[in-house]
C-alpha cells in the first residue's frame, strides 16, 4: 500500500520513504523516464526530509549544468575582452566542456563541487564569452585573473578558480583528442598580501577545551574531544560509521576509510588511529549514546551527504565563544602534529598517522607500522 505525504517529493510505501520528481521539460530529453523515483531506505520521517532536500538540490544543480550548456551568451559580439572565435574550431564550447566534467568527474561529489564548478564557469563566460576551449589565449587567462582581484577576491581563492578552469580543460582535451594548449595552465599569480597561518592550539588552552568537552558532554563536545587526540579531519570526524569505531580490541582504534555520503582527501587518507585518552573517551560516549542511527554523528551525516560544513560553524563558533584568541578546529591538526614532533616521533609514523601525503616513494611501500607501534606513540601525547 502507497501512503501519499503532504511533503513535496515524497511518498510512503510498506513503511519505507521513497523520493520522486517530474523531470523537467527542457531536461527531459536526457531521461529514459519522465519521473525519477528513488527509495531512500530509511522509515524515519525526519532522515527522509533530510535526503529529500539533498537529492532536490544536487538535480537541480545538475539541470542547471544542463541548462548552462544549452544558454548562448546574449550579444557576445559586442564583448570587448573576447578573442576572436575561430569559425573552423571543432573545440567545445567551455560550457560543453563543464557538462562533460560533470558527467565524468561529478558522479558521487558533492553539491559544493557541482556548485564550484558551475559558478567558475559562469565567471569566465560573463567575462570572456562562452567560446571554444581553444580560442582563449593567455592575454584572456590574465585579464580574467585581474578581473577576479578586483571582485575582491584573494589570491588564494583565485588560484582555486584557475585550478577548477584548468581541469575542466584539461579533461575535454584529452577526451576530444584537441592539439591545443590550455590558455590557463601557466597564469602568472602574484603572492598573497597576507598570510592565512592556522595557529596551533597551545597545549594548556587545549586541555582546557577538552576539560570543557567533558562538562558539557554532548555529540558537539565528542567530535571536538575525537579529533583532539586523533588529528583526524573534521570531514572524517564527521562522517563515521558507530562500526568504524573499535574500542573492544586489544587496542582500541578508530578507521577512517571512505563512505559513499564522505569521500577521503587521498589514498594515504585511509588508516587506523589508536585511540587514547579523551578520544577513547568520546567514542565510548558515542557508542553508549541510545539512538538507532549507523552514523556516530548523526546530524551532520546522512545516507547521502556529510555537512562538514555545518559542524565547522558551529564547532567553530562554540570555540570562539569559550578562548579568548581565535582558534579554528582545524587548529587540533597542526597541534596534533606538532604534540607529536615534542615527544620525537618518526615523521613517517606521523604521516600515517595524521594521513599526510607520503614525502617518498619509499614511504609508500609495504604495509606500513601496525597498530601497536602507533599506539605507542600516540599514547606520549
Amino acid at each position: 500500500m502507497v501512503d501519499h505525504l503532504n511533503c513535496s517529493y515524497l511518498y510512503k510505501k510498506r513503511g519505507v520513504y521513497y523520493f520522486t520528481k517530474r523531470i523537467p521539460c527542457d531536461v527531459k530529453s536526457y531521461y529514459k523516464s519522465d519521473r525519477i523515483v528513488i527509495c531512500l531506505k530509511t522509515k524515519s520521517n525526519a532522515s527522509a526530509l533530510r535526503s529529500s532536500k539533498s537529492l532536490y538540490q544536487r538535480l537541480d544543480d545538475y539541470w542547471t549544468s544542463i541548462r548552462l550548456t544549452n544558454i548562448k551568451v546574449p550579444a557576445q559580439h559586442m564583448l570587448v575582452n573576447k578573442s576572436p572565435v575561430n569559425s573552423n574550431s571543432n573545440a567545445p564550447l567551455l560550457s560543453e566542456a563543464l557538462s562533460t566534467y560533470l558527467k565524468l568527474k561529478g558522479v558521487g561529489k558533492d553539491k559544493t563541487f557541482i556548485r564550484g564548478a558551475n559558478r567558475n564557469v559562469k565567471y569566465v563566460i560573463e567575462l570572456l564569452g562562452d567560446l571554444p576551449i581553444d580560442c582563449y589565449n593567455s592575454k584572456d587567462a590574465s585579464s580574467f585573473r585581474d578581473w577576479l582581484i578586483d571582485k575582491g577576491l584573494q589570491i588564494s581563492s583565485v588560484k582555486r578558480v584557475f585550478s577548477y578552469i584548468r581541469s575542466i580543460i584539461n579533461l575535454s582535451i584529452s577526451e576530444e583528442g584537441i592539439n591545443c594548449i590550455n590558455a590557463f595552465s601557466k597564469t602568472y599569480m602574484p603572492e598573497s598580501k597576507t598570510l592565512d597561518v592556522r595557529k596551533p592550539v597551545p597545549i594548556n588552552v587545549l586541555r582546557q577545551i577538552q576539560s570543557l568537552c567533558k562538562k558539557y558532554d554532548d555529540d558537539l563536545r565528542w567530535l571536538i574531544a575525537l579529533l583532539s587526540d586523533t588529528g583526524m579531519r573534521l570531514g572524517e570526524g564527521v562522517g563515521l560509521l558507530k562500526s568504524d569505531i573499535r574500542i573492544d580490541d586489544d587496542i582500541p582504534h578508530v578507521i577512517v576509510k571512505p563512505h559513499p555520503w564522505r569521500r577521503l582527501k587521498t589514498k594515504g587518507s585511509e588508516r587506523c588511529i589508536p585511540l587514547v585518552k579523551e578520544s577513547l573517551w568520546a567514542c565510548k560516549r558515542i557508542l553508549e549514546h541510545n539512538n538507532d542511527s549507523i552514523f556516530a554523528f548523526p546530524r551532520y551525516t546522512s545516507i547521502n551527504q556529510c555537512n562538514a560544513n555545518s559542524a565547522s560553524a558551529a564547532l567553530n563558533k562554540w570555540l570562539k565563544g569559550k578562548l579568548i584568541n581565535d582558534y579554528v578546529i582545524h587548529a587540533f591538526r597542526h597541534s596534533f602534529r606538532d604534540r607529536l614532533r615534542e615527544v620525537e616521533c618518526p615523521s613517517d609514523i606521523i604521516d600515517q598517522l595524521g594521513g599526510w601525503s607520503f614525502k617518498s616513494v619509499g614511504q609508500g611501500y609495504g604495509k606500513g607500522y601496525d597498530n601497536k607501534i602507533l599506539y605507542k606513540w600516540i599514547n606520549k601525547l
